[in-house]
């Protein structure tokens, strides 16, 4: 479940809790969820009910409570919420069930790569210039409905773009171009180590893709319908799993798409992507996604290489709307 589709299931308790009577306040058009803050619990959470407090005429905690009641009787019906809890001054804090991380995983391999591509920029015209990080801007601009205007204006002057890209071959520049600060140097990008930022990225891809191949070798697909039992896998419940925290940077990616294009800062989509390659070799190096010797593969291992599998389309799609290449092989 992303941050738009819980989004939405709030919105969709506030209309309840109104329609029943037992809140008195307009529905709002929106309702922020966002990641809890540092000490924060749960996966996400959200400020509607102090937005709400006013206009009902109710304490906010008050009103928090209503919402965790109406939320908690849709988890038995929907099963994308375990647990609802009412913190400081009227936040309600969500973690998700495992099911909703599963149904991640569905939605990214059934979307490959226009995954988190949107309408947020629809009706927008933005005018932009040419160049490696003038082309990403247009890139996440088109994926998120806008319109682009070209411009006169140039990332850097040719020679210079000719420069680097003699220097750095053609992804390397175009990364380099689009997040200056990743790497002290730009020879940095030739090297293939894990404090290559670039290399760290598209070698996350290569070994996903790698995995899938051997998968197929061995005889067995992934599975993103099925879990890992109780108390593993991802998500299990609000854990901390290596597994969890692929599928979080997962369901993060809409929002960093959207971000990154209204921003037209296609930095953003750079770490989120570096951030996801991290977040995947914690899990790969924790959680066997092939199995092991005379071993037969699992549920765990096809649910492991589903997620491999999403981790890889997210990668190839971001790398895409950066305009650098995501090589099978490296």
């Amino acid at each position: 479940m992303t941050p738009a589709e819980l989004s939405r299931t709030v919105l969709r308790a506030v209309r309840r809790a109104v329609d029943e009577d037992v809140l008195r306040a307009p529905v709002p058009e929106h309702a922020v969820v966002e990641r809890p803050r540092p000490g924060g619990r749960g996966d996400y959470a959200t400020n509607v009910a102090l937005k709400l407090a006013g206009p009902a005429g109710r304490p906010a905690r008050e009103v928090a409570e209503i919402l965790r009641g109406v939320l908690l009787e849709m988890e038995e019906e929907e099963g994308t919420i375990c647990d609802v809890e009412v913190t400081g001054p009227g936040f309600l804090n969500l973690t998700l069930a495992h099911d909703a991380h599963a149904s991640l995983v569905r939605t990214v391999l059934s979307q490959g790569h226009a995954y988190g591509h949107g309408h947020a920029l629809a009706g927008d015209v933005v005018r932009v210039g040419s160049g490696p990080h003038a082309d990403a801007v247009a890139r996440l601009v088109h994926a998120q409905g806008g319109t682009v205007v070209r411009t006169s204006a140039t990332d850097a002057p040719v020679a210079d773009l000719g420069a680097l890209r003699a220097r750095l071959g053609r992804d390397g520049a175009t990364w380099r171009l689009i997040w200056p600060t990743a790497t002290a140097a730009p020879d940095d990008l030739l090297v293939q180590r894990e404090t290559n930022p670039l290399f760290r990225v598209r070698y996350a891809h290569a070994r996903c893709r790698a995995l899938v191949r051997n998968a197929a070798a061995l005889g067995f697909i992934g599975d993103g319908d099925r879990g890992e039992g109780e108390g593993a896998g991802v998500g299990g419940g609000g854990g901390v799993s290596e597994e969890y925290g692929v599928a979080r940077v997962l369901a993060d990616y809409p929002g960093v798409l959207d971000a990154a294009a209204r921003h037209r800062a296609p930095d953003r989509l750079a770490r989120h992507l570096d951030m996801a390659a991290e977040a995947f070799f914690r899990f790969h190096d924790t959680h066997p996604v092939l199995p092991l010797g005379d071993e037969k593969p699992s549920v765990a291992h096809r649910s492991r290489l589903a997620l491999a599998e999403a981790t890889a389309t997210v990668l190839a799609g971001g790398l895409s709307l950066l305009g650098v290449s995501a090589p099978e092989h490296l």
